[in-house]
């Protein structure tokens, strides 16, 4: 079921301390041939959202320095900021001790978010407030947008 257009160009995977410890990066994708992926700004060290890649988009990222995903909604791959121009300068990748999950570290230019925040983790869950879980309220932790999705996306009935 390979989604990507292009072969896992990278290292095979090698023994458990070759992966865990080794200097020679081989990515572990899913079955569905992604690997998760979470980008953090360099500067404050915030999440900015969590997306998947394939190869090719790990490829793309590493080569070009900036930020490529494979979208599962739309079965193709992205490069970030593509449309609305808040593209994500690669500062450094980090890949896990398992090296089945990575890490951009970026610089981001405007807003993260497709609804116009700039973290797409812009609310927090209400800890320890209600016993049932479908009462489970969030809290805002950024108040404004920094830009209209309508102007970027056109508008869009969700």
């Amino acid at each position: 079921m390979a989604l990507q257009t292009l072969q896992n160009n990278f290292a095979k995977r090698g023994t458990v301390k070759e992966v865990e410890e080794g200097l020679v990066l081989m990515p572990k994708f899913g079955e569905d041939d992604l690997i998760p992926c979470i980008a953090t700004d360099v500067e404050t060290g915030v999440i900015l959202m969590f997306a998947y890649m394939n190869s090719e988009a790990l490829t793309k990222t590493i080569q070009t320095r900036e930020a490529h995903y494979w979208s599962r909604s739309r079965s193709e791959l992205w490069k970030k900021g593509e449309t609305s121009g808040h593209i994500q300068k690669i500062v450094d990748i980090r890949v896990d001790c398992d090296q089945d999950a990575i890490c951009l570290i970026v610089e981001q230019k405007g807003a993260t978010c497709h609804v116009g925040y700039y973290s797409c983790f812009h609310r927090s869950v209400e800890l320890g407030a209600s016993l049932d879980m479908r009462k489970i309220r969030l809290v805002k932790n950024e108040n404004n947008k920094k830009y209209d999705p309508s102007l970027v996306y056109g508008a869009k009935d969700k």
